[in-house]
């Protein structure tokens, strides 16, 4: 531990010795593009600016002519980043054969993932994806996951904010529904029940061990930190040498491996009593060409990953963006009554809502909510989820805008920059519009390679209706019971790159029990 201290700081010594060489040599490039350092490439640059990544960015794609921009990292690696919607539809779907996921990426999340669904390439991943989207289609999965989450509507998340709005206290509604989302997802993974989110006692409290929920947050936290990492190699001596981040990773990782494993074979002994149509581990048990412990565990683990940070980052930002936008809610508040009447239920009586406080909605309604859809759909623009997603070159290639890509270069498509480029969304594509998404009122789906939050081309999400399914309901029964009022909502919260874009430092706010009364 000492010796690797000592070379680190070396290390730091001779990074700052040749950044002061370096520093001035290319201070005549040109304004739109990054500055390179001899040998460093743009790590200076990248170190500089890591606290905002994103912004960073987004900055020079919007200055270059084809929102396309060529880099270096130190040594021969080369890569490109782009915000073309053109570019986007090449690499995901015209020539999707030449930008796989690569080992360099699989390598960075194989321990934790295996080769999972979303960390494989070639036959293993369309063998996991033919089955998944089977299964994916089928109207009994989505039928119980509309169950699991209107039970963790009615029975956790409303009864905790009437507690809290009752107490008046301030709560993070960002950990609230990263446990509303966990619960949720093992239970449509596992059909089992975690319990973070209980109204009654302190997360992490339900059936699965409470080390599980635990141990599931440091992977994912820890994996996103290698992504990070100046240099890539670090991580790799540190596992090496299994110190540091990297050991508590492997301690994280064994806890939740083993954890699904257990759940895995008690599922396989007792398959006769189990059904086959419940589950996503229930249904790949059942599926015999492939049901080892070993792929069961890998896809599951990275089933529970994709719908654990997804759905809670995209509604933090959304409820902040809510918060200052009366006019917004507004209106949402006006299609919530509209459906509730339109079907018939809890009609308006003496001017008061005649309704059940923890009430849901089917699916039905939900498909009725076009403004909500788009606004949640406007605030997915702004703030996706997965911010960049990066494949490799595997041949030498050109994009459609005339970009070289050399073999083995990285390719990244921003999703961030995407929603904030002139030439996609006009002059105001910084401004919170719910409108652009709506045709005569209908919510209109806009093109997934200018709106790539849910992938695009062959790897598209499988779960994009059901993330849609969970967001919808839980803000339509909130903002329906609710007032939020968000701590120093005039500020926009910073974000932590972690796997997914999360606010730092969450997002504390008060709830109010709304006015049941007719509003005029």
């Amino acid at each position: 531990m000492e010796l690797f201290s000592l070379q680190s700081f070396f290390f730091f010594l001779l990074f700052i010795f040749l950044f002061i060489i370096f520093c001035n040599q290319n201070s005549s490039k040109k304004s739109n593009c990054i500055r390179t350092y001899p040998v460093l490439g743009i790590l200076p640059e990248f170190i500089r600016n890591r606290h905002r990544f994103l912004d960073w960015l987004t900055e020079f794609l919007e200055k270059h002519p084809t929102n396309t921009i060529t880099f270096r990292h130190p040594g021969k690696f080369q890569g490109v980043v782009t915000a073309n919607p053109i570019n986007v539809e090449y690499m995901l779907k015209t020539n999707f054969e030449n930008y796989p996921k690569g080992d360099e990426f699989i390598a960075l999340l194989e321990d934790f993932l295996g080769r999972g669904i979303f960390n494989s390439d070639g036959h293993l991943w369309k063998l996991q994806r033919k089955t998944a989207s089977f299964e994916f289609n089928t109207k009994s999965l989505r039928n119980f996951v509309m169950e699991n989450v209107q039970q963790e509507i009615r029975n956790r998340l409303l009864p905790l904010l009437c507690r809290a709005a009752k107490n008046n206290e301030i709560i993070d509604l960002q950990d609230i529904l990263e446990c509303f989302a966990f619960d949720n997802v093992c239970k449509v993974a596992f059909n089992e029940d975690p319990a973070c989110l209980n109204a009654s006692e302190s997360c992490n409290s339900g059936k699965l061990s409470p080390e599980f929920a635990k141990a599931f947050e440091d992977a994912t936290n820890l994996c996103a930190g290698r992504f990070m990492s100046a240099l890539p190699f670090v991580w790799k001596i540190k596992k090496f040498f299994n110190v540091g981040s990297e050991r508590r990773l492997r301690e994280s990782i064994s806890t939740v491996h083993e954890f699904a494993t257990k759940i895995i074979r008690a599922r396989k002994k007792d398959k006769e009593n189990t059904p086959q149509d419940s589950d996503l581990l229930s249904r790949f048990i059942s599926n015999e060409d492939n049901n080892s412990e070993e792929f069961l565990r890998d896809i599951i683990v990275s089933f529970i990953l994709a719908g654990r940070d997804t759905t809670s980052s995209s509604l933090a930002w959304f409820f902040w963006l809510l918060a200052s936008r009366p006019k917004i809610e507004k209106n949402i508040l006006e299609e919530l009554k509209s459906i509730r009447n339109n079907v018939g239920k809890n009609h308006q009586e003496h001017g008061e809502w005649n309704k059940s406080p923890n009430e849901t909605f089917s699916f039905e309604e939900l498909r009725e909510m076009h403004y909500l859809h788009a606004s949640i759909s406007e605030a997915l623009r702004l703030y996706p989820a997965v911010p960049v997603d990066t494949k490799v070159c595997l041949e030498d290639d050109v994009m459609p805008d005339g970009t070289f890509v050399g073999k083995g270069w990285s390719v990244t498509y921003n999703t961030y920059a995407m929603g904030r480029m002139k030439s996609i969304w006009g002059e105001n594509c910084r401004s919170f519009k719910p409108e652009r998404w709506l045709e005569n009122g209908v919510f209109r789906p806009e093109n997934p390679f200018r709106f790539p939050v849910f992938h695009a081309g062959p790897r598209m999400c499988l779960g994009k209706e059901m993330a849609y399914i969970q967001m919808k309901s839980i803000v339509a029964c909130v903002i329906e019971r609710f007032e939020i009022e968000v701590e120093g909502k005039g500020q926009c919260p910073e974000h932590v790159l972690s796997l997914t874009l999360r606010m730092k430092g969450g997002l504390p706010l008060k709830v109010r029990e709304r006015s049941r009364k007719k509003e005029d």
